[in-house]
């Protein structure tokens, strides 16, 4: 016998279109701001802020992968592109043969510095700017509950 399907209410619909409409707009503003402004999308920003956050500005290739929150293959798409544009160089990993680490090149911190005033710029307007105090710790407590609870599924 099959499960019943629990189907979204009036008020879960409209909370539903509303998130999906709100994150995909603010994510393509933000990307097409950083296309823009910085040459790059945000899905390459955000490696090359991981990377700068680490120790020595390197992350094995499969942390990498995880703290950006993108598929191997994915990343290892986005990490070629960022070497082609001098930005993370690859080297082999000294205490496994089969692993890599990118490492954030002086160009590519310097892109990403020259990058980030105007990108938390965008943040600021796009999103906080548009909220009050209460919302804003509404939506952070709202966002750690979703992502601690997608963590584990």
């Amino acid at each position: 016998m099959g499960v019943m399907t629990r189907w979204l209410n009036p008020d879960e619909q409209r909370t539903w279109r509303a998130f999906l409409a709100s994150s995909r707009a603010l994510m393509d503003t933000l990307d097409r701001e950083l296309q823009r402004d910085a040459g790059m999308p945000h899905a390459y920003y955000e490696i090359l802020v991981r990377l700068s956050e680490a120790p020595g500005r390197q992350l094995r290739m499969s942390e990498l992968a995880e703290a950006a929150g993108a598929s191997r293959s994915r990343l290892s798409h986005a990490v070629a592109r960022l070497e082609q544009a001098g930005w993370v160089r690859r080297e082999d990993c000294p205490t496994d043969r089969r692993g890599q680490i990118a490492v954030l090149t002086d160009d590519g911190f310097a892109t990403l510095a020259a990058a980030a005033p105007g990108h938390v710029e965008g943040v600021r307007r796009h999103l906080f700017d548009a909220l009050s105090p209460a919302q804003i710790d509404q939506l952070r407590r709202i966002s750690e509950t979703l992502a601690e609870h997608l963590s584990r599924s």
